[in-house]
């Protein structure tokens, strides 16, 4: 698989685009498009071939997406390379993706948070209003963290549902 179609190239590199504009490094992106897209695994030179990057670029960019669990080692029957996969399930794969952001953003935010509400309250030295707008941060972050952990415990189905049912829910809550 070297040669892209005019639209897996348009698709590929929107991806990196958005990738960029998401804090993903540009070449993790691609990847992960290129994977995605592709109807059968592909194996790291192919990767590079297909889209002219670095080899040591597409071996630490593979690692990233398998840290995210978006990306996964397949093996080939007759072939010792390792292959690449990507979920294909795009709802499975962005509540990873979330859980992820959560994990890595959100959760060491409040940790943070957490601290410096500490801290100004052992030094009491910290401004009222400084503090006032940490705890209206911290619960923010708290009610939206709790309100992910109760959508990630409903199956798919009914996110999907959820997400779906767009003004209805406005409607429901009596929200123009």
């Amino acid at each position: 698989m070297s040669a892209l179609t005019p639209i897996t190239e348009k698709f590929v590199l929107h991806w990196g685009e958005m990738g960029t504009r998401w804090g993903i490094n540009r070449t993790v992106a691609q990847i992960h498009a290129l994977l995605y897209l592709s109807e059968r695994p592909l194996h790291a030179e192919e990767i590079t071939d297909t889209l002219g990057v670095a080899r040591s670029n597409v071996s630490n960019s593979l690692k990233e997406l398998q840290s995210w669990g978006i990306v996964k080692i397949t093996h080939v029957m007759g072939d010792r390379r390792d292959h690449f996969e990507s979920l294909t399930d795009v709802w499975e794969m962005f509540q990873i993706v979330l859980d992820e952001r959560k994990r890595r953003e959100i959760d060491p935010t409040l940790a943070l948070l957490d601290d410096c509400l500490a801290d100004a309250k052992a030094t009491r030295r910290t401004e009222p209003h400084v503090v006032k707008r940490i705890e209206a941060m911290k619960e923010f972050f708290e009610t939206t963290s709790s309100w992910y952990a109760d959508l990630r415990r409903l199956p798919t189905g009914a996110v999907v549902k959820f997400v779906k049912m767009g003004s209805k829910l406005r409607k429901l809550l009596g929200v123009a």
